[in-house]
């Protein structure tokens, strides 16, 4: 399972530097998504640590650190583009609002938010008022100003630091007419069942969840052509990486290296959230990624890649539409 997903990443431009694919393999044995910590349930397995194992010790400090430090990198980055952004720069990605449609008057919750790029998108698209949520104090805090640059009051944009577990008890509202979360989300957490009851939780009456995640069949694959089977799908174990660098800038250290994630299969997700009251009223899997996932993706236009025409397709992303009855 490749490693560093981002979870709030620019618009549809998804590739790091070089286009390549900006996570790395396994370490001997994972948006945007953005690592949040969070206590494991009772009864959930722990381990001693080491890729492989179920919870890794230390892995919240450890992807909090790791995060934490990539944070100014990223604000920096030419990969975000945040001066680009500031002048209107749309950076969420076309099937997402095909599929959120229209979002004027509503209000939209977005769990592991970062910097807060895709949730002030949100809300210069007429949502009513956008709330973001990330676990890193200094993403929250740039979050905060850059909102503040473009005009948008707490009133509009509020940006909350806390885990993702524990938004129910951190955000403003009650509840949310949308909630939005994805590409490169997921992977940060150990536990999907309390992810789902916790979002699910904040969708409003007649509201719903919309998840647009990289599809899980990616990571069992190869990385140089995705068509040989080289990891397993259903495995529960945590991928720990020691990454020196992050997917923005290829020649910035890390000091805080390592980061542990983990792979959902989409009936664990789907289950997860209908389990949680939610109705599914659609899971799309799509033919086309925002980054060179593998190395034989052919760029199509500016922001997406695809396999080659000769050779069979997989999906390489995934997204659902998850509904709150009234």
């Amino acid at each position: 399972m490749p490693q560093q997903t981002p979870a709030d990443q620019p618009g549809s431009d998804r590739p790091g530097p070089g286009d390549t694919d900006p996570r790395t393999p396994p370490a001997a044995a994972p948006q945007t998504g953005e690592p949040q910590t969070g206590e494991p349930q009772a009864g959930e397995p722990q381990s001693g640590g080491g890729p492989g194992e179920r919870i890794p010790d230390g892995w919240r400090e450890a992807n909090r650190a790791n995060w934490d430090e990539r944070v100014p990198i990223h604000v920096a980055s030419e990969f975000y583009s945040v001066d680009a952004f500031r002048a209107g720069r749309e950076v969420l990605r076309g099937h997402e609002i095909a599929e959120v449609g229209e979002v004027t008057g509503r209000s939209l919750l977005h769990l592991q938010c970062h910097f807060g790029q895709d949730t002030l998108a949100w809300a210069r698209r007429g949502a009513s008022r956008v709330v973001g949520l990330d676990f890193s104090e200094p993403a929250v805090e740039n979050a905060r100003a850059l909102a503040a640059e473009l005009g948008l009051g707490p009133d509009r944009a509020a940006f909350v630091a806390a885990d993702v577990y524990d938004a129910v008890e951190a955000v403003p509202d009650r509840s949310y007419g949308i909630v939005y979360t994805g590409t490169g989300a997921l992977n940060w957490l150990p536990d999907v069942e309390r992810w789902a009851e916790t979002a699910a939780a904040l969708v409003a009456p007649g509201g719903f969840l919309y998840l647009s995640e990289f599809h899980p069949v990616t990571d069992m694959l190869d990385d140089e052509t995705g068509s040989r089977v080289v990891h397993d799908y259903f495995s529960p174990a945590a991928w720990v990486s020691e990454e020196p660098n992050t997917y923005t800038d290829s020649a910035a250290t890390l000091a805080n290296r390592r980061s542990v994630e983990w792979q959902h299969p989409i009936g664990e997700v789907v289950s997860a959230l209908c389990a949680a009251g939610l109705r599914l009223e659609f899971l799309h899997e799509h033919d086309v990624s925002v980054f060179a996932r593998f190395g034989n993706l052919v760029k199509e236009g500016e922001h997406h890649y695809r396999f080659p025409a000769d050779r069979p397709r997989v999906p390489l992303m995934y997204s659902l539409k998850a509904t709150r009855p009234r």
